[in-house]
């Protein structure tokens, strides 16, 4: 069986150990979670008609030569979310998938912009999520909270007017159930400086903040996300790998990269995953993360980074078992939340040595 066999047989029956690594995650967009299957039972909910006939063909659509022919694709299924329950079972099906690969705390992505200006109003979409978090957390023991992103390729206007609407809406809910602000969408283009009033104003109101750099882009665009939107994670970050002042930098300052392996195959960031920096990074000293970005468009949840970090990356399990303890220790889960997981994660490490 080869490499690839196996990381498929052990995604599909959970037999693999890595799966059961109790694990956050950091960099997940809740909207990139929609299965072609519940794309089409909302649709079918609300009257909707997708460019697709069929869940088989729509499926067959999740193939991309960049991060924009993802994003057309991307937004083209959101249409199908509308409603405030449609939102809570997006993130149930979520947490029910990630759960049984491991998840125990998520820092959840999401995108009002691109629900608001589409019509459907902002309540909708964060009570909606916020029903799904607290089900989630009922039924699987798993915690979550919100880090709304605005979209780099809008106008920041459009992002100042998102945030004001969610701290004069939500803001009792900052440091709890809505804990930071990032930044998504196409890079090329949208230099982070482009949204730095909207960064100034969140971080004056008590939100954590990250941002997306250096996935399209260049280590330049990483200093940026540093210098000017001052964040403490940076989303993907692996162009870092091409400057070893960069690097040198994120290891002294210990900022965290969120890094995603199989999207980064997916949208051909990078083109073989044995070539994938991840181990640069590490040889380093740069905190990263495992995460699946948009996993039911790239090919896996946050189980299957792993085992494809492992097997096709070549991390070995101390180096595993490593970004699963930063993914806790970087979490905005809270101190008690994550003295739990780091203690469920010296168990398995106790149990697994045995």
């Amino acid at each position: 069986m080869d490499v690839e066999q196996r990381t498929r047989r052990a995604a599909a029956t959970g037999e693999d150990p890595l799966m059961s690594l109790p694990k956050a995650e950091l960099h997940l967009h809740i909207e990139g979670t929609l299965e072609p299957d519940l794309a089409f039972a909302l649709a079918r909910r609300n009257g909707v008609t997708l460019p697709y006939a069929s869940v088989e063909e729509l499926r067959a659509a999740y193939r991309f030569a960049s991060l924009q022919e993802f994003l057309d694709l991307y937004y083209a299924c959101m249409s199908a979310l509308r409603t405030r329950r449609d939102f809570a079972d997006l993130v149930l099906a979520y947490l029910r998938h990630a759960h049984a690969q491991g998840l125990r705390h998520v820092d959840m992505f999401f995108d009002p912009e691109g629900h608001t200006e589409r019509g459907v109003p902002l309540e909708e979409v964060v009570e909606g999520l916020r029903d799904g978090l607290r089900e989630g957390e009922a039924e699987l023991g798993v915690t979550g909270t919100l880090v709304m992103c605005v979209l780099r390729h809008l106008p920041e206007e459009t992002s100042l007017r998102t945030l004001d609407a969610m701290l004069d809406r939500y803001g009792d809910l900052i440091g709890t159930e809505w804990t930071g602000i990032g930044l998504d969408s196409s890079e090329q283009g949208n230099p982070p400086a482009k949204h730095a009033r909207v960064f100034a104003r969140a971080r004056a109101a008590g939100l954590r903040l990250v941002a997306h750099a250096g996935e399209e882009g260049t280590p330049e665009d990483v200093t940026q996300a540093l210098d000017v939107l001052h964040v403490e994670h940076v989303d993907h970050g692996v162009a870092a790998a091409g400057s070893a002042a960069v690097m040198r930098r994120l290891a002294d300052e210990h900022i965290t990269l969120t890094v995603c392996p199989l999207s980064n195959l997916a949208l051909q960031v990078t083109p073989d995953l044995a070539r994938h920096p991840l181990p640069t990074l590490i040889a380093h000293g740069v905190p990263v993360t495992i995460n699946s970005d948009d996993p039911a468009y790239f090919g896996g949840y946050l189980g299957d980074n792993f085992i494809a970090a492992r097997d096709r990356i070549g991390l070995t399990e101390a180096q595993l078992v490593a970004c699963a303890r930063e993914s806790v220790d970087a979490s905005f889960a809270t101190p008690a939340r994550q003295a739990a997981i780091r203690q469920e994660i010296d168990d398995w490490v106790a149990a697994h040595e045995a």
